[in-house]
């Protein structure tokens, strides 16, 4: 059973969704943008909600979470099945965004990873992948949601190097520039499904919440983690502080979020930096 099967599983669990007797359209709230986060409300009645497809979980009052991935193409398709039968569909028209990119012309893309790398490397992806099945009553979706720490952007979502024509991998998250061990807070109530014992090979001290629905963070290079795995955190609760541990050439926070296997940017969710 993947995540968003049993992720249904568990809403079912809790209770069923309700039938209403109106018959209202998809409402949905936020921005439909690439690497965005958007809120909505099933059709009354509805038995089965897709995006583009793929399975999306909708919660017994009828709300749901849909996010779009950095490189999310110009339509998606939101479906909702009824329990009558009936099938409702709407196209959504996700805009595109100008992604800062860096063309080094002179600079070759960097070498396959060694034997040793990828025998160190191999195992962390897997407990990575393993937090991210893990399925939570997190209610932290429905959430306004805010910046774990204060202070300077200095890396942006989405942006990427283009070695002689080869693109690197784009950047994946957020980075906020503060003296190491500044404090850093929950940017919305979650379940912690991992906090790294030992540092990652290029994550350093790895926190990961689970923010249910599908809908996770995780925050790399930290000095230290102050919760436990399977701990439950409130928006704003201390959770840790700022390092440079791992693959960082000075201390940061970088948080980046993911719905399912879309990545997204926590600028979009959190909205403009404070201050």
């Amino acid at each position: 059973m993947n995540r968003r099967m049993a992720v249904a599983a568990l809403l079912c669990v809790l209770a069923p969704i309700s039938v209403a007797a109106q018959t209202a359209p998809f409402a949905l709230d936020g921005d439909l943008i690439q690497g965005g986060r958007v809120l909505g409300t099933a059709p009354a009645g509805t038995t089965q909600l897709t995006l583009n497809g793929e399975p999306v979980e909708v919660a017994r009052d009828g709300r749901f979470v849909v996010a779009f991935d950095r490189d999310q193409p110009a339509n998606a398709i939101l479906a909702a099945t009824r329990i009558d039968g009936e099938t409702l569909r709407q196209t959504l028209a996700i805009r595109p965004r100008a992604w800062r990119i860096e063309r080094l012309n002179t600079l070759a893309r960097q070498s396959r990873p060694s034997a040793e790398f990828l025998k160190l490397r191999t195992p962390e992806l897997a407990r990575i992948a393993a937090a991210r099945a893990k399925v939570t009553a997190a209610q932290g979706w429905r959430q306004p949601f805010v910046w774990p720490v204060t202070g300077r952007i200095s890396g942006l979502f989405g942006s990427q190097r283009i070695y002689r024509g080869e693109p690197g991998a784009y950047h994946s998250g957020v980075d906020v520039a503060r003296p190491g061990g500044t404090t850093i807070v929950a940017p919305a109530d979650g379940v912690v499904i991992l906090a790294a014992a030992s540092p990652f090979t290029l994550e350093g001290n790895l926190l990961m919440l689970d923010h249910g629905m599908g809908l996770n963070s995780a925050f790399l290079h930290l000095s230290r983690i102050d919760v436990r795995e399977g701990a439950s955190v409130r928006r704003g609760q201390p959770i840790g502080a700022i390092g440079a541990t791992g693959r960082a050439t000075g201390p940061h926070l970088h948080w980046s979020m993911k719905w399912h296997d879309a990545r997204i940017d926590p600028l979009l969710v959190a909205g403009p930096m404070p201050g």
